[in-house]
């Protein structure tokens, strides 16, 4: 065999179009990998002679036995977001290594209203549930009710009030939402408005109940007059939708406090259609630490929120839960850090 090129796996990844990490997870049994790719690289590796002149050890183990399935259902499609994708990631490499699979169910507007399951989850396949952006009060109790280990990743605005038969898992939000409109204040905001629907969630609700907190401190009024509250089903995308709503004020506040980085993102956009300059005439702040808020022009004050370690964390809990079906109800915060940037002015 003198003379004939060693393959590696780099040189597998490299033919695919792909990181030599995912092509190590296939062929060491370990994390998650879309069966696709799966299909892809096994193929490639064949064609390449890796089983042949590769590492002795390097092919695919056997699949793992598995434990069972987690369910993760969800109104939304969360690989469509920075803080989804990353969450979920790392979630599903965590409890893969545990023996676990992950099943994704995505619930449809009727069945989100009429508070049912799709049809294709099957409870008996079910070992736990991950509910990820699940915000309806009904729709967790229903959940709750099946008596599967469960772990909601946020909630719906009043659920930290209620008793919940659940785990959960919330990012910090109070303390970061103060800090982000103590800094306006400090530099120099004397009317400050909220943007986003405090009734979508519970973490919208708590960065507004910090930004009312910060201004009471700060001997400033909360004046509503100069927020934007809609219910989340408006157009809050829609730049042109976001510039009606400003103009509707009666007048532009110094400053705006906005529940995520999207709608600090829109704000930005539509000042700008409209002749005003951040942080010059308005300043604004996000929450989220999404990587748009480092790109735009002003880059946009924000605070990050740690979305890899709470997937391991939230896989923790939930496989705890699964072994351990008598533990106390948890609920865990995950603190975000507030990132100072460009679209709020420097402390007076």
């Amino acid at each position: 065999m003198a003379g004939i090129k060693r393959v590696t796996m780099q040189d597998i990844a490299d033919a695919c179009g792909l990181s030599r990490n995912t092509v190590s997870k296939i062929f060491n049994g370990r994390g998650s990998v879309p069966e696709v790719t799966r299909e892809l690289v096994l193929s490639k590796a064949q064609e390449l002679g890796y089983y042949q002149f590769g590492e002795p050890d390097a092919a695919p183990s056997s699949p793992k036995t598995t434990r069972g399935n987690i369910a993760l259902l969800t109104h939304s499609k969360p690989l469509n977001h920075n803080f989804g994708s990353r969450f979920i990631t790392n979630f599903t490499d965590q409890i893969c290594r545990s023996g676990f699979n992950l099943k994704m169910f995505e619930i449809s507007e009727d069945e989100y209203r009429e508070k049912r399951l799709p049809p294709h989850f099957v409870r008996s396949d079910i070992s736990g549930i991950l509910a990820f952006e699940l915000f309806d009060r009904d729709y967790t109790q229903m959940v709750c009710d099946l008596e599967l280990p469960t772990l909601f990743l946020d909630s719906y605005a009043g659920a930290p009030g209620e008793l919940m038969r659940c785990d959960l898992v919330y990012m910090e939000n109070y303390a970061s939402a103060i800090a982000l409109t103590q800094r306006q204040i400090q530099a120099g905001a004397q009317e400050i408005g909220f943007v986003g629907d405090i009734s979508h969630c519970s973490s919208f609700r708590e960065r507004w109940n910090g930004y009312r907190a910060a201004l009471e401190d700060g001997g400033l009024p909360v004046r509503r007059e100069l927020c934007i509250l809609a219910d989340d089903s408006e157009p809050y995308g829609d730049v042109d939708w976001v510039a009606e709503q400003l103009n509707a004020m009666p007048r532009i506040p110094d400053g705006f406090v906005c529940a995520n980085d999207f709608l600090a993102i829109r704000i930005m956009q539509a000042l700008r259609k409209q002749g005003l300059s951040v942080p010059e005439d308005v300043m604004i702040t996000g929450f989220d630490g999404s990587p748009e808020a480092s790109v735009i022009t002003p880059s946009l004050t924000t605070a990050e929120i740690p979305s890899a370690a709470i997937g391991r964390l939230s896989a923790d809990m939930l496989l705890e839960r699964i072994a351990t079906p008598t533990l106390p109800y948890r609920c865990s915060f995950v603190k975000t850090t507030p990132i100072w940037r460009d679209s709020v002015r420097q402390p007076i």
